[in-house]
């Protein structure tokens, strides 16, 4: 079995821009947040946990019948957000009607699992980071959970970001090995790409 998704890989230009604009977020939060390697970034547009090891030629299959339906589309990187106050996201904007015509559709089948929105994860909060202080007694006024105050001005600053548009004209599955990558993250590799509209 193996964890696959299907994802758009930003163009080179709008992932350089980016890593620029994440720059000063990054200096600001320490070790509260663990950041993702670069060079694995993507769009996740659906998660599939267990999809069994001889089943990728077929997923692929699928893909490539679905992705032919839809065009090619203009995307930029654009906004932010945080899933389950852990994770720290950057969205999606341009001609987002396509974008939700193509997640709409099962994409890896019945056990589909990404449907919140289309969203680049950059960071998530590291084991390291600082925690609350206990209140020493019940007078005192509850103290604000550092990392997700952190978590909070790292979105309000990245509320406001637009990076360059792209055109997007195919969708890949990839298998992701947890612990496998860089610093202990996970181990995107690429099973096929299809090209949208046929």
């Amino acid at each position: 079995m193996m964890r696959v998704f299907v994802s758009i890989r930003p163009s080179p230009d709008a992932l350089d821009h980016l890593a620029s604009a994440l720059d000063e977020v990054r200096s600001r939060t320490g070790l509260s947040l663990r950041w993702g390697d670069a060079a694995q970034w993507h769009l996740t547009l659906a998660f599939r946990p267990h999809l069994p090891d001889g089943a990728v030629d077929g997923a692929l299959a699928s893909l490539a019948e679905v992705a032919a339906r839809h065009e090619p589309m203009d995307l930029q990187l654009s906004g932010a957000g945080t899933f389950s106050s852990r994770t720290l996201w950057i969205g999606v904007g341009g001609e987002v009607d396509r974008l939700g015509a193509l997640m709409s559709e099962q994409l890896l089948g019945e056990e589909d699992r990404e449907r919140r929105r289309a969203h680049l994860t950059v960071a998530r909060v590291s084991a390291r980071a600082p925690r609350a202080r206990r209140r020493r007694s019940r007078w005192d006024p509850p103290q604000p959970d550092p990392t997700q105050v952190m978590l909070a001005d790292a979105v309000h600053a990245l509320s406001v970001y637009r990076g360059p548009m792209w055109r997007t004209d195919e969708i890949e599955l990839v298998t992701s090995r947890l612990g496998q990558g860089r610093s202990g993250g996970p181990l995107h590799e690429v099973l096929g790409a299809v090209p949208l509209g046929g």
